[in-house]
């Protein structure tokens, strides 16, 4: 055997250093990691670490590791649908732009609503950025849009493309080609394009399931017209209302989409369009990370339609309604605030013909079960024109079914309530309506505010009425469901409701030519 050197008188030398752990205490540390992995294992004394590690225990752990990795990237997923999302230039001739001080009177949405005060359209020729030009001249805007088949059929908003006179779209690759709107559709937002030059262009497909709270979600678009960009975010929230319609039912996705990116695609991490976007939450005009899309499965529906005809056709029942709330449901006897309120059968409507009344409650469509009033408003308007239905309805506190043959949605704009009727005006003092805060006077002996009912002349702005929206030259034509022509017919309706211990009193009020209920609270005593 070869005698070792003697290296101790090396300066450079040091005594060897005894390993930290031992190898009984590696061999315990170990058997530990192995038991954690599967208690149906035991450790043997002879095992040894290595043997531990490469164990089935262990192996076990790893599979489940490797379950729940998640990438640390979307690099892949967007190489592969990028291609898809183009960017859209529009060109319109004599639309007014934005005023120098800001007020855009071209706004989509109604003065002074949630959609005017925090939402804002983040593309097209609708005052934000992305719009140039002036009074009377050409305005170019400018959103995006993706392919949705090889032949060119692209998806976008209408309002990037409504009204356009020109329509252009850059792909990807930085090629331009001229498009025609195939069909808009305003109540959505959407609109379907025709891309001509080609019949291989890359395309995304639409998905097929609902996401999921707190699936990840890719933003992809083309805004201020710099190229592709990407964000990133979550699902955060599905049907979400914003007040921009009936149809409501948005994606809320947490991430910062930025303007010019309406009518770009949301993919999921499968790379297939969950949504498209169209509006973000901005009070002070720029992003705040937080979007809406709307979800792949009325673009289908509203596509389909606009690839066949054009236009889209939805079944109407003719009622207008409102939501019942747990005021408005004490008031009717319902032990839950679920269901549509019918404030008003439209004259000649499917409804009214079928024998539907103002108070009544629709509960169910064809046996599937009715939340709110934007339920109703969106399972109809996703039936055919034409189609049967069978209503569930709360009748004066009695369960009926009514069925009906659906209409067609009229192709007009819902009218909207006037804040500023002045119908009152030149009324009498009129007579006061105890613990509501106002006064009342026959609306016969008021000029202009009809025969039927009492018209409000007075609102106390601290009392229950004012919290409820009453103002002066509303006329309520109902009280707990019976008519009422004078003050002490008001005063009869609440002592009953008040006897029959009721909360609040159900008043069925005309405003600015429409029809709603307002459940207000009354005193017991």
């Amino acid at each position: 055997m070869t005698d070792r050197p003697d290296l101790s008188n090396l300066p450079s030398y040091r005594q060897p250093r005894r390993s930290v752990f031992s190898a009984r205490k590696v061999a315990l540390m170990a058997s530990v990691v192995a038991g954690l992995g599967a208690a149906v294992y035991g450790f043997s004394p002879s095992t040894s670490p290595a043997d531990l590690f490469s164990s089935p225990a262990h192996a076990q752990v790893n599979n489940e590791v490797r379950k729940v990795e998640r990438p640390v990237g979307f690099a892949d997923i967007v190489e592969r649908v990028k291609p898809s999302v183009i960017s859209v230039k529009v060109n319109i001739k004599e639309k007014t732009a934005s005023n120098d001080d800001g007020d855009d009177s071209s706004s989509p949405f109604q003065p002074g609503s949630p959609m005017e005060r925090f939402f804002r359209r983040f593309g097209g020729p609708d005052g934000f950025p992305g719009m140039k030009g002036g009074r009377g001249r050409v305005v170019q805007g400018q959103g995006s849009g993706f392919f949705i088949s090889a032949d060119g059929y692209a998806v976008t908003n209408n309002h990037v493309v409504d009204g356009a006179d020109k329509v252009e779209v850059t792909t990807d690759d930085g090629k331009s080609y001229t498009a025609k709107v195939i069909g808009t559709d305003q109540r959505t937002d959407l609109a379907l394009i025709k891309v001509e030059g080609s019949s291989n262009f890359p395309f995304a497909k639409l998905a097929d399931s609902k996401p999921r709270i707190g699936d990840w979600v890719l933003a992809v678009g083309n805004p201020f017209g710099l190229g592709g960009t990407v964000t990133a975010g979550i699902v955060s929230a599905s049907g979400r209302d914003i007040g921009n319609g009936p149809y409501d039912d948005f994606i809320q996705i947490d991430a910062p989409v930025n303007k010019g990116n309406s009518g770009g695609p949301a993919f999921d991490t499968n790379g297939e369009v969950m949504g498209v976007n169209t509006a973000i939450y901005s009070p002070s005009g720029g992003s705040v990370g937080i979007a809406f899309s709307i979800p792949a499965s009325t673009v289908k529906s509203v596509v389909a339609q606009l690839k066949d005809k054009g236009s889209v056709s939805r079944g109407w029942i003719g009622v207008q309604i409102q939501p019942v709330t747990s005021d408005i449901a004490d008031s009717l006897g319902m032990k839950k605030a679920e269901g549509a309120l019918v404030a008003e059968p439209q004259a000649n409507g499917p409804a009214a013909k079928a024998g539907i009344e103002s108070g009544d409650v629709i509960t169910s469509v064809n046996g599937e079960s009715v939340k709110d009033a934007r339920e109703l408003a969106r399972t109809i308007g996703g039936m055919a024109p034409g189609a049967t239905v069978k209503l569930n309805v709360l009748h004066k506190g009695q369960d009926k079914v009514v069925n009906l043959t659906l209409g067609q949605l009229p192709n007009t704009v819902e009218a909207k309530a006037d804040n500023d009727n002045d119908s009152g005006k030149g009324a009498s003092r009129g007579t006061d309506v105890p613990k509501l805060g106002m006064t009342v006077a026959p609306a016969n002996s008021v000029a202009g505010a009809g025969k039927e009912g009492v018209v409000v002349t007075q609102v106390d702005p601290k009392s229950a009425a004012a919290e409820r929206g009453f103002k002066e030259g509303d006329v309520i034509l109902e009280v707990g469901g019976k008519s009422v022509a004078t003050a002490g017919e008001v005063r009869d309706a609440i002592n009953t409701a008040r006897t029959d211990n009721k909360n609040s009193v159900l008043m069925r009020v005309k405003s600015g030519g429409q029809s709603r209920f307002v459940a207000v609270p009354i005193a017991k005593s």
